[in-house]
């Protein structure tokens, strides 16, 4: 008996262990990650032109200073409104940097009245964050449009998607600038420079773009789940790559270059990104560049475009784009076809289980197409999961029922060779032969569950179609863990726990802990699903594993609890599916079990 009660101590380690490693890594570990606090300020840049590296690259600003308020920094020069139906801002006539952007259809919080998404924030305020577009050359007479530099407005009033705008810029030695910048109903503009030559030598001249964020905001690049910060695909062999670049390894490598045919690269956050895209025929050369990181923390992503000639009288275009807004998966495949562009959708962190994450996404995206709401999307899923896996499961089920039904026998074959472990192992196996039980089987449907609960989990965690999305009454946010709690009796308590002293970050709940005692009410119904559903599997012949089998279910309700709402949707609901797929297996093969056990003591009760 000794070796078969080893084996279902393996049995149990092997069902569950996959389990406690994914919240070791999703919870435990994204809070054992050091906070990252911002330390820099924005201002403006303090040459005229734009300075150039020796490797013909526009280099840096040397200085930082604060202006002020986003009010003080947006007054400071002029600037072109932006209004589109997603984003609103604007552009500095100064630089012609794109630096004053809001996503209009996505809010801070789900409070009444919480200000809209911002993306870009101009420099002169902490954590400016930018695009800038514009040309780089040695040694050229009255040099190229740089930073600091005044464009005139030449066309248009307001960056619209029907209304483009002309900036134009001469600089006195022959050369004359004119940037036409569009934008369409969505999150892309199209920068189209033109140089034209009016002097009387050649002038060489090359194409740039980048983006600047000057440093990081403390709640950004914290999550192991997901990446954040620099992100882009270049040409490699016959096919393209991404490049992923976290904050933190960010700083440690200040300078990564890629050459490439075409591709693109920016600066991504869990639900946001800014990217640049050169023309995909041209080769490029693509840098992530950290600069001053001890004190300024400047995060750039920048491309330089092929040297081109620029003879007397003639006149050279570049057209280039950006792409500034939230990472929709219907939103970068339209742009990746429209454009060419290799991987974009990737922009999404997918995930090492991509070929899972995206398909489970396609489908929650297809139900919700049916039924409009993402948590019935996520029951309809959990049910085509269930039919895919059903012979799998039936099989399970068959062999626990046969086991359980046994039992009686078991505890006659322990009985008779209590003093012979090898003869109680040798009849217990013949007895699952002549049986045909297989006791592995009852581990195989919870192994097979946990990449899909992986995946899930990625999915509702990354993909912005999950953000604020409501299923019934108070899940307002199935991408956020449920707020009830059982301190306040689920709100009917006018009082938050987590403001209790010295112990209100354990009653509380919520993302911010990776342990809570705060359990809501989807926490506690997934844990009586998982109690119901072990109380109908066969008892372990051990007593300590029996008491083990029957405490884990405890632990697991404290241990979901921190999870995305969602996800307690998915597994509460699969488990009441296994439940109920269980109970007709039994019911056809005999087996007790603890429904019907309940449904004839209730019978029995006086009235």
């Amino acid at each position: 008996m000794k070796t078969e009660n080893t084996r279902n101590t393996v049995l149990f380690i092997v069902c569950t262990i996959a389990i406690l490693i994914l919240y070791q890594v999703f919870v435990m570990g994204p809070q054992a990650e050091r906070q990252r606090a911002a330390q820099i300020a924005a201002a403006e840049q303090t040459a005229g032109t734009a300075a150039v590296s020796a490797d013909g690259a526009p280099a840096a600003a040397p200085q930082i200073s604060f202006v002020g308020d986003r009010t003080e920094a947006l007054g400071t020069v002029a600037r072109v409104p932006v209004r589109t139906p997603t984003l609103q801002g604007s552009l500095s006539l100064q630089g012609g940097r794109i630096d004053d952007l809001f996503l209009t259809r996505y809010r801070e919080t789900q409070d009444d009245g919480a200000p809209p998404v911002e993306l870009f924030r101009p420099q002169g305020m902490e954590h400016a964050y930018f695009a800038q577009f514009g040309w780089a050359g040695p040694n050229i007479p009255g040099g190229v449009p740089g930073p600091n530099t005044v464009w005139r407005l030449t066309g248009g009033t307001t960056l619209a998607p029907s209304t483009p705008v002309t900036l134009t810029w001469d600089n006195g030695q022959g050369l004359r600038f004119t940037r036409l910048i569009e934008i369409d109903e969505q999150y892309m503009f199209t920068v189209t420079d033109t140089v034209a030559n009016l002097g009387t030598a050649p002038v060489v001249i090359a194409p740039y773009g980048r983006i600047e964020r000057q440093g990081v905001p403390a709640d950004l690049g914290k999550n192991q789940i997901l990446h954040e910060g620099g992100i882009g695909t270049f040409s490699k062999g016959d096919g393209y790559v991404t490049t992923q670049l976290k904050y933190g390894d960010w700083v440690k490598k200040p300078r990564e270059q890629f050459e490439s045919v075409g591709g693109w690269l920016g600066i991504t956050d869990k639900y946001w990104m800014a990217a640049l895209i050169p023309p995909q025929s041209e080769t490029i050369q693509a840098e992530f560049r950290v600069t001053d990181a001890s004190t300024y923390n400047i995060h750039e992503a920048r491309i330089l475009g092929e040297a081109r000639t620029i003879n007397p009288g003639r006149q050279i275009t570049e057209v280039q784009h950006l792409f500034a807004g939230a990472k929709r998966n219907e939103i970068l495949s339209a742009y990746e076809k429209q454009y060419d562009l290799p991987r974009f959708i990737y922009a999404i962190d997918w995930g090492f289980l991509f070929f899972l994450t995206r398909p489970i996404f396609l489908l929650v995206e297809f139900f919700y197409g049916l039924v409009g709401n993402f948590g019935v999307a996520i029951l309809l899923l959990t049910l085509s999961i269930k039919l895919i896996m059903f012979p799998l499961a039936n099989k399970s089920y068959e062999s626990l029922s046969k086991m359980r039904k046994l039992q009686p026998h078991m505890e006659k074959i322990k009985e008779q060779h209590k003093d012979d472990p090898q003869a109680q192992q040798k009849a217990t196996m013949e007895l699952y032969q002549r049986e045909k039980i297989n006791p592995l089987a009852g581990c195989l449907p919870i192994l097979v569950q946990i990449p899909v609960f992986y995946a899930l989990y990625k999915v509702l965690f990354v993909t912005i179609e999950m953000r604020h999305a409501p299923f019934i009454a108070w899940i307002r946010d199935l991408s956020a863990p449920d707020p009830t709690n059982i301190w306040n009796l689920f709100g009917l308590i006018p009082w938050d726990p987590a403001s209790a002293p010295l112990i209100g970050s354990l009653l509380g709940g919520g993302p911010s802990g990776g342990f809570t005692l705060g359990l809501s009410v989807l926490a506690i119904f997934y844990g009586f699903t998982m109690w119901l559903q072990t109380a109908m599997n066969p008892p372990a012949p051990d007593p300590i594993q029996r008491k083990i089998f029957a405490f884990m279910p405890v632990i697991f309700t404290f241990i979901m609890a921190v999870f995305p709402a969602g996800l307690l949707v998915y597994w509460a609901w699969n488990n009441i599916l296994s439940i109920a797929q269980q109970y007709f297996i039994m019911n056809r093969f005999g087996a007790e079990n603890p429904i019907d056990d309940f449904i004839a003591r209730f019978k029995k009760a006086p009235a």
